[in-house]
């Protein structure tokens, strides 16, 4: 909307954005980010607090006699911040790394660091203002700020401060799009430490970070829902795999079921799923619910004799992930010292750093030929190197 089109109060407050947003507060490194969130502190949660019960005292009375704070209205205090509550700190932090990201900068997780650069900022004591128009509710007309109360001078000098745009080459400010799922990127964080700073104002029990995802991502608990239906035939599937026997005893894939479901119908419907493809390797049929597992870090030259001596077949390549492990056309004298190294050790090697401590096995993917040449498919390889 061009501001020729709005009213004087609406282009105040639009022109004092973007000033504030290009200009005055605008920041160069993420120290700048948090002084920034220190003085929003200041701002919401203590000085407008102030002004407010400046405005409306705690004593003070409707023009009908009544108390002006009786509920469901309920009179607020100002916050004192504090560099030891964690509350605090945290509203900073948060608020600090969202403004960087505004700008592109580089954010922190770094807590003590927020918490030092937040208590050496100098805020100026706070001092009310007569003459304020706070509206009391939505029918108070009177308090209302309205345009004739804008001085048009005002405007004159927000738009003469504004930078000259030939200095905001480069300059490029990105939204933060709301996602909850991300506990990466502080904006849980920074509702859970905004509404219970608020809350603190009003004397309300605060929440936890859960509770606060719950409502600002609006989920609804998996109670009597599609979600937990779908659950509980996962569970009954599960249940006849765990029931399953060996031999004759094992269970045909006309004992399970695929499940379709449509509550708002509502429909059900259960069908028999689809065998998996078959493959051959030396006459033994697998799918690709099969493997070979071995319950210990073996060497690659055990691998290699496994099927070698097992299916008299020839391994041509071992992979995991994107790494080749083993070829016997790679480096002869690489290729003969990985035969005596294990798995685990191969993959170090490789990537120069140590298998995460919650990988517990390994996936490999063997390439194999017969005594003719030819190549043959066979199952992955899953090695267990660690307990």
């Amino acid at each position: 909307t061009s501001l020729s089109q709005v009213g004087e109060f609406e282009k105040q407050q639009t022109l004092t954005a973007i000033r504030d947003y290009l200009a005055t507060d605008k920041p160069l490194t993420f120290d700048d980010c948090i002084v920034w969130a220190r003085k929003r502190f200041e701002e919401l949660y203590s000085n407008g607090i102030k002004q407010l019960l400046f405005n409306f005292p705690k004593d003070s009375l409707t023009n009908t006699g009544q108390k002006f704070w009786s509920p469901p209205k309920r009179a607020p205090d100002a916050v004192t911040f504090d560099a030891s509550n964690s509350l605090h700190v945290e509203f900073i932090l948060s608020a600090a790394n969202l403004h960087a990201f505004n700008y592109g900068l580089k954010g922190s997780v770094d807590r003590e660091h927020a918490r030092e650069v937040a208590a050496a900022v100098n805020i100026p004591e706070f001092t009310p203002k007569s003459g304020v128009k706070i509206q009391a509710n939505e029918n108070d007309t009177d308090n209302a700020v309205s345009d004739a109360d804008i001085d048009v001078d005002s405007i004159s000098a927000i738009i003469s401060s504004l930078p000259d745009p030939a200095s905001l080459a480069g300059v490029r400010l990105v939204p933060a799009d709301f996602e909850k799922d991300d506990d990466t990127n502080f904006h849980i964080d920074f509702i859970t430490a905004a509404s219970n700073l608020r809350a603190t104002n009003y004397d309300i029990t605060v929440a936890d970070r859960f509770h606060t995802k719950q409502i600002a991502g609006k989920i609804i608990p998996a109670i009597a829902t599609t979600t937990s239906l779908v659950a509980g035939l996962v569970c009954l599937e599960l249940y006849k795999i765990i029931g399953s026997q060996c031999g004759d005893e094992k269970r045909s894939i006309e004992d399970y079921k695929n499940g379709f479901v449509n509550l708002a119908l509502p429909f059900f419907a259960f069908s028999e799923p689809m065998a998996p493809v078959k493959q051959k390797y030396c006459d033994v049929e697998f799918s690709d619910w099969d493997s070979f597992i071995f319950d210990h870090d073996i060497t690659m030259q055990e691998l290699i004799d496994y099927f070698k001596e097992k299916s008299n077949i020839e391994v041509e390549m071992v992979s995991a992930n994107v790494s080749m492990l083993y070829a016997p056309m790679m480096d002869k004298k690489k290729a003969e010292m990985r035969k005596g190294m294990k798995i685990s050790e191969i993959m170090k090697s490789i990537s120069n750093k140590e298998i995460p401590e919650h990988v517990k096995t390994v996936v490999l993917v063997i390439t194999c030929c017969d005594e003719d040449g030819e190549d043959v498919v066979v199952p992955d390889v899953h090695v267990r190197i660690r307990d």
